[in-house]
């Protein structure tokens, strides 16, 4: 059983090229992106009020709760750079297991 080796992929990234084609499909694809968003933060939302109930009441946090909540996170930082313009690259609409990491 060998080690998985994992590539990582910095994802704000200066890119000199964009196609012009692309810039007329992310309208489209990123309205669609939005409704996505905007569903799993209104969930998020109420996962987060359930887990301030959970704390209060029971002194720790729900892991299910923290990992949808942290997919979301995650799903929105996946999605930000090609919304905002950054890179060509099109995100899956719907959220896919992301990892994120802070370099210190």
């Amino acid at each position: 059983m060998g080690e998985e080796k994992t590539e990582l992929k910095q994802l704000f990234v200066y890119e000199h090229d964009a196609k012009r084609l692309e810039l007329f499909i992310r309208i489209v694809y990123s309205f669609v992106i939005g409704l996505v968003l905007m569903v799993y933060g209104f969930i998020a939302e109420i996962c987060m009020l359930i887990q301030w109930f959970v704390i209060l009441i029971l002194g720790r946090r729900s892991e299910g709760l923290s990992n949808f909540i942290k997919g979301y996170l995650e799903y929105y930082v996946h999605v930000v750079s090609y919304i905002y313009w950054m890179t060509d690259d099109r995100p899956g609409i719907l959220p896919k297991p992301v990892e994120i990491y802070e370099k210190e």
